[in-house]
């Protein structure tokens, strides 16, 4: 597991990263009269630097892996959903994404204008098929412009090995729009927990795996997917295991005198 945090660190890193993004989202309030393009621009700088500021006050780094598998232009991008921090983190590598979520997130002021703005895919997860029909023809219409639809398999945060519960929306998508699917492993949530305050230190490991080609059946689909996903994020988590107990040993050692 990831060191112990610091409730101080956390509770100034969580002040000053909600009041940043709000002070940024007032802001930024006319760029939502210009081209999406310019806003992709206030995104993406609201995105590194909440990063920076993760590192600065907490400690916690990223190392991206695999970035050369992502392929150019449209494609589905499913990532494993452990916590927030992937929720903009994604925005400082990807190219002009937009991703599938919760429609209830853009009822929020200020919040929900930006996301309007960002051209994502909300989706009402009460109204079964149909809501899969609309996200569908939506999805297509943002493929069609070349961008990338980041889509959470599990459709909401698990808690880190958690067994895997994988719904039909990201199959759907698959065999609708005849494009191919990125599969992205992560342990961000062993450094953001979801329903906590705290922040660990450490580096969130976040690996892009090879693209699944279309053409596969849904459940050739997921079953493929799952095989990707689970065993790479597995490996991503028991490296930072690993990690901190060599530093968690060399501390030790720095620590007992010499004789």
């Amino acid at each position: 597991m990831p060191r112990t945090a610091s409730l101080a660190r956390s509770l100034a890193f969580n002040a000053l990263f909600y009041a940043s993004l709000i002070i940024q989202m007032i802001v930024a309030l006319p760029i939502l009269l210009l081209p999406r393009r310019v806003h992709l621009v206030f995104i993406r700088s609201y995105a590194r630097s909440s990063l920076w500021l993760l590192r600065v006050v907490c400690g916690t780094t990223v190392e991206w892996r695999g970035l050369d598998k992502l392929p150019p232009g449209a494609c589905i991008v499913a990532c494993k959903h452990q916590s927030a921090w992937e929720t903009f983190a994604l925005y400082a590598i990807l190219d002009d994404p937009t991703y599938v979520l919760k429609r209830e997130l853009m009822w929020i002021p200020l919040f929900g204008w930006h996301m309007a703005k960002a051209g994502l895919i909300p989706i009402n997860r009460r109204a079964g098929m149909a809501a899969l029909s609309r996200m569908t023809a939506r999805t297509r219409k943002e493929l069609e412009r070349g961008r990338k639809v980041v889509i959470f398999p599990e459709g909401t945060r698990r808690l880190p090995g958690a067994e895997p519960d994988y719904k039909p929306g990201v199959a759907h998508l698959y065999v609708r729009s005849g494009v191919a699917c990125v599969p992205v492993a992560l342990n961000s949530g062993l450094f953001w927990p979801r329903r906590s305050l705290l922040r660990y230190p450490g580096t969130v490991l976040v690996e892009v795996l090879d693209p699944i080609a279309p053409g596969l059946g849904s459940r050739e689909f997921l079953a493929r997917l799952q095989e990707a996903l689970e065993p790479a994020t597995a490996r991503l988590m028991r490296e930072s295991e690993m990690r901190n107990q060599g530093q968690e040993s060399g501390k030790a050692e720095r620590l007992v005198p010499e004789s």
